[in-house]
């Protein structure tokens, strides 16, 4: 359960650190606009994703048992997170992820880390799938500009309320939104190397400012974003919320576990590694803790980050480290600036996420899958949608399990690398 920065420093070079720090540098610039889209897609303060991208990020690099990984609040717990908000406050929230970091201390303690190639694939695939989904039409109203009162949580709910409001639509915030969605597309396409989440939100934003778009900003809509971390604080604790918070808490450390793991797999299969998974576990519960103790998110393993991370020469944890001290110093130095994205182009982004958190390039691929794993991958995924996240993973992991020991075998997952 040793660390993977304790193995990789002692034979450290000015080389090895150039190319961390490229790197590290690189992958905050695609972290910063994700980190505040999936606070504001959660139900929380903007800040509060910068918050968990710092504090989460830098604990999961010092202490995880993978050479770069990248952590950091996921899409993964906007489910999650906006639902727990929902019914028990920001508070209510800070309280599960510092349960869900303790849950993943004590899993890591006993070594559970190897657990997660029991978990099936279908499961995985169909609860990811329903959270792309939810997301995505989370993110409808900011896109179109919708003037409506705060949406249900339910899924159909949702839906109804969007469609309702249909006439306020706001050109304006389109045009903003469909503009970022397809620069981020092209930049990724003609020139992959530049951080072109960055540059995409920068230049819609700033046409925003200029023409003086009747385009909500992060600024109009949540006011200044802080330029410092806030002091570390412990929830308000009772024997009466720790119960009602339970089931949440072990939503997000599963959540955690899974996405953190597998995001070490793919690691492993793009740069030849081969990471420590108990070290792994250990570090997102103690992350977790940091987080909640900051009044941050949940946070995980990043996959799309983690590639990113490896595609820049990323080449040991102290990248993920760099990565965590650049987002501090946008917070201190830059914080106005990021106020002025615009909602619309967050919202592209988060879409643009989702899009890719459903890996269509599998699609075609479950078709040919077994009749018992296309039904749990579809009984997962409306679960999700139409349930809730807790249902959905409990449910399809009692019947996955159920049906691999009716198989009376336990295959080894083959994961493909998502762009999360």
């Amino acid at each position: 359960m040793k660390p993977k920065i304790l193995t990789t420093l002692p034979d450290y070079t000015p080389g090895l650190f150039r190319a961390d720090l490229l790197a590290g540098v690189t992958v905050a610039m695609v972290a910063l606009p994700l980190s505040l889209a999936i606070a504001i897609a959660s139900g929380a303060d903007p800040a509060a994703g910068l918050v968990t991208a710092i504090v989460a990020g830098f604990l999961i690099s010092l202490l995880g048992g993978s050479r770069v990984q990248i952590g950091g609040p996921t899409g993964a717990f906007i489910v999650v997170v906006y639902g727990v908000i929902a019914e028990h406050g920001y508070d209510g929230l800070v309280l599960a992820t510092l349960m869900g970091g303790v849950i993943l201390v004590i899993a890591g303690y006993f070594k559970a880390g190897a657990l997660v190639r029991l978990i099936p694939e279908a499961v995985i695939n169909g609860f990811t799938i329903g959270i792309a989904l939810i997301i995505a039409t989370s993110q409808i109203k900011d896109l179109l500009g919708l003037t409506t009162n705060a949406l249900p949580a339910e899924f159909f709910g949702k839906i109804a309320a969007l469609w309702a409001a249909r006439d306020t639509l706001n050109p304006a915030a389109l045009a903003v939104g469909v503009a970022t969605l397809l620069l981020i597309v092209v930049f990724r396409k003609l020139a992959p190397r530049l951080p072109g989440l960055i540059v995409a939100m920068a230049l819609t934003s700033a046409l925003v400012a200029l023409a003086a778009l009747p385009v909500d900003t992060l600024f109009s809509r949540f006011g200044a974003l802080p330029n410092a971390l806030p002091r570390p604080t412990l929830p308000e604790i009772s024997v009466t919320r720790l119960i009602d918070l339970f089931p949440s808490a072990c939503v997000i450390a599963f959540l955690a576990g899974i996405e953190s793991l597998l995001s070490a797999m793919v690691a492993d299969r793009m740069n030849g590694g081969r990471h420590r998974p108990n070290a792994e576990i250990l570090a997102q519960g103690f992350a977790n803790i940091g987080s909640a103790l900051f009044g941050g998110l949940p946070a995980t393993g990043a996959i799309a980050r983690t590639a990113t991370n490896i595609r820049a020469g990323g080449k040991t944890p102290v990248a993920g480290l760099v990565h965590a001290l650049t987002i501090l110093l946008v917070m201190l130095v830059a914080a106005p600036l990021a106020g002025a994205i615009a909602m619309p182009a967050l919202a592209a982004l988060l879409i643009l996420t989702a899009w890719n958190m459903s890996e269509p390039h599998r699609w075609r691929g479950y078709l040919a899958e077994r009749r018992s794993d296309q039904v749990l991958l579809v009984l997962t995924f409306v679960l999700t949608v139409v349930a809730d996240l807790t249902v959905a993973i409990g449910v399809g992991v009692i019947l996955g399990l159920a049906i691999r020991l009716r198989r009376r075998e336990v295959p080894s997952a083959d994961w493909s690398p998502p762009e999360r």
